[in-house]
């Protein structure tokens, strides 16, 4: 379902759209409302390719590097986590195919109501108005929630992408608290550990064991969650993202 349609916060001027899909197999995260953040009328690995999609990444350094390759079909050094020809690329294509129906803003909430919700499965949810999410999460069970963004945070409900681990420090500093990414080089040679007394691992991730699921978890849902920021070693196919 179309949640929302609107120019994005990150640049003011770009359409985008936010699609909510109703459930997930992914095994991580359990069974989740999923919401994709995409460019209104370009499809999402173009966008990747010539940086159209800061409309929705921001300043995001998973992104990469704009190309002309004509052999690339994203940006260069893109490390992202998210495989655009994968989900992206799907919900995209049914969306331009008018597979999916518009929701009224009054009945957003219903979308989310009783369900965990993800935000931003793809994209940086601080390019959506808050209110959208406000709303959609009004009646939910709980949800997760990352963002790379100082403009349009809302700590309440976000977790802070960290990269490093002063950027885990300023989240600290500044009353936030974040996820953040460790390398797994650095994991397993031991040069990056966690924080003491700020991080715990990812309960959901392999290094600790699988011992649950995202919405058993609900750790990662900003300020909203008591306890300890989140950090997590590089997954997916690049070994990069969040």
């Amino acid at each position: 379902m179309i949640i929302y349609k609107g120019n994005s916060l990150l640049d003011g001027v770009t359409p985008l759209v936010v699609i909510a899909i109703a459930g997930s197999k992914n095994s991580k995260t359990g069974d989740m409302v999923q919401t994709y953040i995409l460019l209104d009328e370009i499809e999402p690995l173009t966008a990747s390719k010539i940086g159209a999609d800061y409309a929705i990444c921001g300043d995001c350094r998973h992104r990469g590097t704009p190309t002309q390759d004509s052999e690339r079909k994203t940006a260069k050094g893109r490390t992202c986590y998210v495989t655009l020809a994968h989900g992206p690329k799907a919900v995209y294509k049914a969306y331009r195919s008018g597979n999916y129906k518009r929701v009224v803003p009054a009945d957003v909430w219903k979308v989310g109501a009783g369900r965990f919700v993800r935000l931003g499965t793809y994209g940086d949810p601080a390019a959506v108005p808050v209110h959208i999410w406000h709303k959609l999460l009004s009646a939910s069970l709980g949800h997760t929630a990352y963002s790379h963004q100082d403009k349009h945070f809302d700590a309440d409900i976000y977790m802070r992408s960290a990269d490093s681990r002063s950027d885990a420090y300023a989240a600290a500093a500044a009353g936030q608290r974040s996820y953040r990414v460790i390398s797994q080089r650095d994991y397993k040679s031991g040069r990056d550990a966690l924080i003491d007394g700020l991080e715990i691992l990812c309960p959901a991730s392999v290094e600790a064991g699988r011992r649950t699921t995202c919405i058993e978890c609900l750790l990662c849902s900003g300020a909203g969650s008591a306890g300890k920021s989140i950090a997590i070693v590089a997954h997916g196919s690049s070994g990069g993202g969040v």
